[in-house]
């Protein structure tokens, strides 16, 4: 008789180490789960509704608790989490106002494709829809601002419901998620397991790009005369950095990066143009308003890049790659689809010119007329006229002193953005901020989320004097639990974003933008200090080194250093809302002239002359029967 075979051994997944059966309330469910799935921190605030939560908490060994001060603050402190270490941030709330506290940094999170996961507690399955007391429908409000939500009506389905919104949320596209959970299904006891089944019949994300969008892509690429390589976020997410680096070396395309993809690809590279959109650069600008060829990867056209639609980038097809099907074609016409992971959107485009079924594209004259572009418009600033401290001088010499290796984590408005142009970002997620939602606030809680998820890295937080006064708490939540972040409190006594456009568009009419200045209200070194923060203030140019160290030098809390700057300055490059990017200003009323110059190299008379377009389709299907195999 034949010997039966041997059953092959399937490596486990790392969450499916198996649990059980084990005695246990809903509440240690959830903790277990959250353990079973690597998750090391979660970011909270008690309240009635999740008192049973925290019982279970109080008596959990690998999961680590940090107590904020505002559940907004639980919400931002879990994207900060997931951006700086690429896993799923947790966060924690009550039901009712605790639960809808979560709502803003939901919608940042979800604008911004940030793996979020919200735990929120609700009142007791009987008193559902009855109005009870701190009573919310949590998952009805966020419904349109989260990825995946559901309430969980049995103790038993705890397991699977925590990790299908984990997976949904760290899977394809990502995104926040939501698990509601009543107070009474909290307290039931079952016979806990582990892994649960995951039921997610309708939810498959296609992360493979079709071999002959490759193929067509390459051909387009191979073609043009002007293309740009346009990045976005979702270059970031997929860990794409090194693909992205390989295929620009291979190929020899310029690139720019959205606000949202700083340091997906080396600024100190030769190919680097810059940052596109409303505040970027000219040369990034300019690379997209004279491209005949956009090679959009894990970027959704977001209108503050765009400006009008109908006068961006005029004279370019456009191969756009993105993992959602949603976004490919959503506000651009596109010639080319691609649905896949970013990652390996760009292998697969590297590989066939790598090789040689393809040809880098002839585009010496294209980076040329790019390289000056850069020459004439470098970045740069005019000095405050009333002598007050530039704030485009603290950032540059904050970049100078700290270098790339910290992370970067911004507030909005005219402090991010001249954070955005004036530091230097050569690694991914070393740049956190909100980018779809535009979320004051964000910073300080961000950075906190930052620091956990990365204890050993210098972390500092620019943030403005106006979003400094809407989350400071969280610098509390920093001293009491040892995330010792610094803060560069630019504070030019405004809402100076909004000032800025009241300046240039109304008449310097500056209806309710100002926030004290030199008037010191508040005093944000007294506040610092009271949050439990070491605090300097710094009022002139020869401050701004010696502070910077001394918060360098201090570990064992946060250091907010505060740069009083002049109310006047304003961030140029502008495009106005809405205008055409050929708009441009430089600085007020200078703006370059695109008129889509032609570039050296002359496009061959038959495409397929540099595509060996058979050969290159062979090649792509049979690397898919060879990964359908595996």
């Amino acid at each position: 008789m034949a010997a039966s075979k041997k059953p092959s051994k399937k490596a486990p997944h790392k969450h499916d180490e198996v649990v059980g059966p084990e005695r246990m309330t809903g509440a240690d469910a959830v903790v277990r789960s959250l353990e079973a799935l690597g998750i090391d921190t979660v970011f909270g605030l008690p309240g009635g509704a999740v008192l049973p939560l925290y019982e279970s908490l109080f008596a959990a060994e690998k999961l680590r608790h940090v107590l904020v001060r505002h559940e907004q603050g639980a919400g931002h402190a879990a994207s900060g989490y997931a951006q700086a270490s690429g896993k799923v941030g947790v966060c924690i709330a009550t039901s009712g106002p605790g639960a809808t506290n979560l709502v803003t940094p939901l919608a940042d999170a979800y604008l911004d494709s940030v793996p979020v996961m919200a735990i929120t507690g609700q009142v007791g399955s009987p008193l559902i829809g009855t109005d009870a007391f701190q009573e919310a429908d949590i998952r009805g409000i966020t419904m349109p601002i989260t990825k995946h939500n559901v309430m969980v009506r049995s103790h038993e389905e705890i397991p699977a419901a925590i990790a299908e919104a984990h997976h949904i949320a760290s899977t394809g596209r990502p995104g926040p998620v939501l698990v509601d959970i009543p107070k009474d299904v909290q307290n039931a006891e079952f016979d806990f397991t582990w892994p649960p089944a995951r039921d997610l019949p309708g939810y498959k994300p296609n992360t493979k790009p079709h071999s002959r969008q490759i193929v067509q892509a390459a051909k387009m690429i191979a073609a043009a005369k002007r293309p740009v390589l346009y990045i976005g976020g979702g270059v970031v997410k997929a860990g794409a950095h090194e693909e992205l680096l390989a295929f620009a070396n291979e190929t020899g395309v310029p690139v720019v990066t959205t606000l949202m993809a700083l340091g997906v690809f080396p600024q100190s590279h030769p190919l680097y143009m810059g940052m596109p959109g409303m505040h970027g650069s000219v040369p990034a600008v300019g690379a997209l308003q004279e491209a005949d060829l956009l090679i959009a990867i894990g970027t959704r056209f977001d209108d503050r890049v765009t400006g009008d639609t109908s006068t961006f980038a005029p004279g370019a097809k456009t191969i756009h790659a993105d993992i959602d099907p949603a976004e490919v074609g959503k506000i651009r016409a596109v010639d080319v689809p691609i649905v896949g992971d970013a990652k390996r959107v760009l292998e697969q485009l590297r590989d066939v010119f790598k090789d040689g079924k393809a040809h880098a594209p002839s585009i010496s004259g294209w980076i040329d007329r790019l390289n000056e572009l850069k020459e004439h418009f470098p970045r740069g600033y005019d000095p405050q006229s009333d002598g007050s401290l530039s704030p485009q001088f603290v950032i540059e010499t904050l970049a100078a002193q700290v270098g790339t290796d910290a992370i970067y984590v911004a507030g909005v408005g005219q402090h991010q953005m001249w954070a955005a142009q004036f530091l230097n970002f050569e690694k991914p997620r070393t740049w956190l901020n909100s980018g779809g939602l535009g979320t004051m606030g964000y910073a300080i809680p961000a950075a906190l989320g930052a620091k956990a998820a990365a204890p050993d890295k210098e972390v500092w937080a620019i943030d403005g004097d106006g979003c400094f006064q809407m989350t400071n708490q969280e610098i509390t939540t920093a001293a009491i639990e040892g995330f010792p972040f610094k803060v560069a409190l630019i504070n030019n006594g405004n809402l100076g974003m909004v000032r800025q456009w009241q300046t240039l568009f109304y008449d310097g009419h500056y209806s309710h933008t100002k926030l004290g200045g030199e008037t010191y209200v508040p005093d944000f070194v007294k506040l610092s200090e009271a949050l439990g923060a070491e605090s300097i203030r710094v009022t002139t140019e020869e401050e701004v080194i010696p502070a910077i160290q001394r918060a360098r030098e201090i570990n064992d809390r946060p250091v907010v250093v505060e740069f009083i700057v002049g109310e006047d300055a304003q961030v140029w490059p502008m495009i106005s809302a809405g205008a055409s990017n050929s708009d441009i200003q430089y600085a007020l009323n200078i703006r370059p002239f695109f008129d889509l110059e032609e570039s050296a190299g002359e496009a061959p008379e038959d495409i397929d002359d540099v595509v060996d377009v058979e050969a290159a389709e062979k090649s792509e299907t049979e690397k898919c029967e060879t990964e359908k195999g595996n």
